[in-house]
């Protein structure tokens, strides 16, 4: 589990690739002294698991399903990524509940500079998108994020300067990919509703409404 919260931009070192498998070698910014063998490790939102560490590099293998929900598949020598460590018990939940597991890509459509900070707009598939709620979370490239507007087709964030200064996202152009990840709890909240009435994988609409919530006992 992570927090969104991104501890720093690592660089690739190495990349081999199998049929189904990828393995990855990065280097941090910093070394991380407390990461050990068969610790997770979050490289642009997908949670890997470290199976090599040496002269202060981290190797991870990237399976088929990870590279067919994310945009790792895609990475070069010499690119960059944001690096995160697991969450701690004790560590304080400064952004929001990231599990790793990339639910699919987003394109950025819009990237504006405002009065200090920048405005992007992402495109979203519409069977992520009813997990978007505004001022409800997101994990972009492993950034959490706070949701200022969404629709059926894309939702609208500000980025701070020092997310800007921390991270990768704002070196990529319109057009270009980021890894998204939806709320965890609302994919579960989905689930609870529908165990009853249907299987979830044979419809893509949400079932839940505010007739619904009330029936269940939400609300006043």
């Amino acid at each position: 589990m992570f927090t969104g919260l991104v501890e720093g931009v690592g660089k690739i070192k190495n990349i081999r690739r199998t049929q189904d498998v990828m393995r990855v070698t990065v280097i941090p910014p910093y070394q991380f002294e407390d990461c050990r063998l068969g610790d997770s490790l979050c490289v642009d939102g997908v949670c890997l698991t470290v199976t090599d560490i040496k002269e202060g590099a981290y190797t991870m293998d990237v399976s088929h399903e990870s590279m067919l929900r994310s945009t790792l598949g895609h990475l070069r020598e010499g690119n960059e990524v944001n690096l995160e460590r697991a969450l701690r018990p004790t560590d304080r939940l400064g952004g929001h509940l990231v599990s790793g597991h990339v639910d699919g890509t987003g394109k950025i459509l819009k990237k504006e500079a405002k009065r200090g900070f920048w405005f992007l707009r992402i495109g979203i598939d519409q069977q992520l998108s009813r997990y978007t709620i505004e001022k409800g979370s997101i994990a972009a490239d492993g950034i959490s994020l706070t949701i200022n507007r969404c629709e059926d087709r894309f939702f609208e964030v500000n980025i701070i300067p020092q997310t800007v200064k921390e991270t990768t996202l704002l070196k990529k152009r319109v057009g270009d990919l980021v890894n998204l990840e939806t709320d965890l709890i609302g994919k579960y909240v989905e689930k609870f509703f529908l165990r009853d009435r249907q299987k979830p994988q044979e419809d893509t609409n949400s079932r839940i409404s505010l007739e619904m919530l009330l029936e269940q006992g939400f609300g006043d």
